[in-house]
């Protein structure tokens, strides 16, 4: 079975910077010049290391839904 793959998408308004979607996930997210996250490479890391990424974000800024249904799959 191939990877599940996510489309993911960042609420800048919900974002507070708090990183700790960067530092789980250091090869999708990172913190732009208003430290706010934003997508490096919706492949950068595993599904489910992205996955922990959005559960971590204390104000669930990261949207994540599946690539191929099109179906939000968190929050």
């Amino acid at each position: 079975m191939a990877k599940k793959k996510y489309r993911i998408k960042i609420d800048r308004d919900l974002c507070i910077g708090a990183a700790s979607c960067v530092a789980l996930a250091m090869k999708t997210f990172q913190l732009d010049s208003e430290n706010k996250a934003v997508v490096l490479d919706e492949d950068g890391d595993t599904a489910e290391a992205i996955k922990l990424a959005a559960e971590s974000c204390p104000t669930k800024a990261i949207i994540l839904e599946d690539s191929e249904t099109g179906d939000q799959e968190y929050p």
